[in-house]
Formats: C-alpha cells, sequence, structure tokens
C-alpha cells in the first residue's frame, strides 16, 4: 500500500551553530536515508520541497509497522511534525464509484 507522508520541521535552528549541527546531523544524513530508500523503492515518489525544510514522500509499505519503521528510521523524524495519509488505486475507487452509481440508479436516479 503507499501511503503520502509529510515531514516539516517543528523549530529552526536559532543560531549558525545550531544550523551547522542541524545539517551536519540530520539534514545531510536524512538525504542519504532517503536516496537509499528510493533505490530500494520504498519511496516511490515526492521528495524536498522546494523553499522549505519539509519532505513530501510517497512510501510503499507492506503493513503500518513496516511505515513506522520506515519513516522513524530518518534522522530527522524527531524533529519534524508528521502527516501521514492512506492512499488507495485508481482501480479501486473506480470500484468503489461505480458500486455507488449503481446504487443512485437503484433509487431512481437519472438513467
Amino acid at each position: 500500500m503507499n501511503y503520502l507522508v509529510q515531514l516539516t520541521l517543528a523549530n529552526r535552528p536559532a543560531n549558525p551553530q545550531e544550523g551547522v549541527a542541524f545539517i551536519e546531523q540530520f539534514i545531510l544524513p536524512t538525504l542519504a536515508q532517503c536516496k537509499k530508500l528510493e533505490a530500494e523503492r520504498k519511496i516511490v515518489a515526492g521528495g524536498p520541497l522546494s523553499g522549505a525544510i519539509a519532505l513530501s514522500l510517497v512510501l510503499s509499505a507492506e503493513s503500518v509497522q513496516e511505515l513506522d519503521s520506515v519513516i522513524s528510521s530518518l534522522p530527522v523524524w524527531p524533529l519534524m511534525e508528521t502527516t501521514v495519509t492512506p492512499l488507495s488505486t485508481f482501480d479501486v475507487r473506480m470500484q468503489a464509484v461505480r458500486a455507488r452509481l449503481q446504487q443512485l440508479k437503484a433509487q431512481g436516479g437519472a438513467q
């Protein structure tokens, strides 16, 4: 299953020294980890957001436990506000819409 994962930095570094440490300890290792996950096809789309300290990723995971493991493996994760949205597929949505269409027709909707 695919999930839209959005990570946004909760608090910016307060001074240049914190900024250097933040980049060295969190940003560069996170980007390297994301490249590895992309090569493993765990990250199937997305990337860093331009002009922001944020990531928007489509992750592929077989379970919620795997999803949690992948997200928490990112070095920057403890410093981020994270939102996860499960994604469906176009085929699954078409099936649901067709079923709803049949229900509406059966209730006397336009033919």
